[in-house]
């Protein structure tokens, strides 16, 4: 099967004589079962699922479109042209996300435990997602409070839910506002009822999460 074109980055962490230390995984191609992978800027290897990258770092599953890496026992699914650094220090939980090359932070998370392609958005007061996301992720939306929201393409009809839970990179908080709305939402929105309980902090093309609460 031809090599396919697709580059996605990833950072995990590792322990090396007690101390942490950032690996940086590049996806160079993928075929049923296997991922051509460039391991800190590495020669290209060809990896099949169920392989050690190293020791804290597995390859655990592939699909057209992204291949899933368990470090440090936890699972990281990493979307086509996705930048993401992830890090793990030992009294906070945080993330860096990098700009892609629109100057958006776009972000693979979790919302009650299925996989969400994001985009950080401190302009929304609340986590949007879109009825077919919702729908998708078994939140039966129309239970939730009803109401309007003003978009480019006019008012459009949304619903105010409760997430159980929402994971980007290792922050995992519980019981966070979103909406849904049903129209114009091609990806979710991480709004401020999840980033009102980090720090962010920027420098340059960079984003860093930490936790608060």
């Amino acid at each position: 099967m031809r090599l396919r074109n697709l580059v996605v980055f990833a950072v995990g962490l590792g322990l090396l004589a007690g101390a942490a230390f950032a690996a940086e995984v590049g996806v160079v191609g993928l075929f049923p079962g296997k991922a051509v992978l460039v391991i800190n800027g590495g020669t290209p290897k060809t990896y099949s699922v169920g392989s050690a990258i190293s020791n804290t770092i597995k390859l655990v599953a592939v699909n057209p479109s992204t291949a899933t890496l368990e470090i440090n026992g936890k699972r990281q699914a990493i979307a086509i042209g996705e930048h993401v650094s992830r890090t793990e220090p030992s009294s906070q939980s945080s993330v860096t996300l990098k700009a892609d090359g629109r100057g958006h932070f776009m972000v693979q998370g979790q919302i009650n435990g299925g996989t969400v392609r994001m985009l950080l958005d401190t302009g929304a007061t609340m986590i949007g997602i879109s009825a077919a996301d919702a729908i998708r992720l078994g939140i039966d939306y129309k239970r939730g409070q009803p109401g309007m929201v003003n978009t480019a393409n006019g008012t459009a009809p949304v619903y105010r839910v409760i997430l159980n839970t929402v994971k980007v990179g290792d922050i995992e908080l519980n019981q966070v506002e979103a909406l849904v709305q049903e129209t114009g939402l091609p990806f979710a929105l991480l709004g401020m009822s999840f980033l009102n309980r980090t720090e962010m902090r920027r420098e340059g093309e960079q984003m860093t999460l930490t936790k608060r609460f």
